[in-house]
């Protein structure tokens, strides 16, 4: 049990957060007495309560209470400030692929979840992106990824890879939405919603449940998958 315990705490936390420095942030968290994590999920936020952010600030509090969530992961748009130049930016690959790359060849985590901001598949106004397509993908493929979580469109979205067992899930549904865009997507689509709300993900030793809630807190959608739990020798 001890094992799966640091297991656990490697996998959200591999969570891609990067500082500013070619070092990967790592953090830790206990997980419950059950051996379960919580955690709620909200992007593209920063509009000063405007646009449903004070709404959707309140049910999270409600829902987040209801889970007891262990913490809340925001995958950005906090301010709507400038980030990199380009996407041929250096500090992309210094600060964020390298780094990942690392992160999870060395972790021994039942469950792994990766965060950013941009979209790798969407069916919103953002699209897929290329560049992520190309240079993020096949690290997550490669080191068994099972959900990559972002922002940037605005708007909920849940796609399942074709390709492998990747769960795309977008939580960019803080604030400003509804911007009526549907582009169709190469792989399984299997929700979108394009206004305000959250995602509620819950971790225990052998399954992972993903839930998307609307403005006033009522679910939209569920998805779980299981996994056997292995014992370590």
């Amino acid at each position: 049990m001890a094992s799966f315990s640091c297991k656990i705490m490697a996998l959200v936390l591999v969570l891609s957060l990067v500082s500013s420095s070619a070092e990967l942030q790592k953090l830790e968290h206990s997980i419950k007495n059950d051996g379960s994590l919580s955690l709620l999920v909200i992007g593209d936020w920063g509009r000063k309560g405007e646009f449903n952010q004070s709404q959707v600030a309140t049910q999270m509090g409600r829902i987040g209470e209801e889970l007891d969530i262990d913490f809340v992961v925001s995958t950005g748009d906090n301010f709507y400030d400038s980030g990199l130049t380009g996407v041929d930016d250096k500090a992309f690959e210094e600060s964020f692929t390298n780094n990942l790359d690392s992160a999870l060849k060395e972790s021994r985590a039942t469950w792994k979840v990766v965060v950013g901001h941009h979209t790798i598949r969407s069916v919103s106004i953002h699209r897929d992106t290329k560049e992520l397509l190309s240079s993020l993908l096949p690290i997550l493929k490669t080191h068994g990824v099972d959900l990559y979580v972002n922002g940037h469109d605005h708007c909920l979205e849940h796609i399942s890879s074709n390709e492998s067992p990747i769960q795309y899930l977008t939580s960019g549904g803080g604030s400003k939405s509804w911007r009526g865009v549907f582009n169709s997507n190469t792989d399984k689509l299997r929700f979108f919603y394009d206004g305000q709300g959250f995602m509620s993900l819950q971790l225990t030793k052998t399954v992972a449940q993903v839930v998307f809630y609307d403005a006033f807190g009522s679910v939209l959608h569920k998805w779980s998958v299981t996994k056997e739990l292995h014992s370590s020798m």
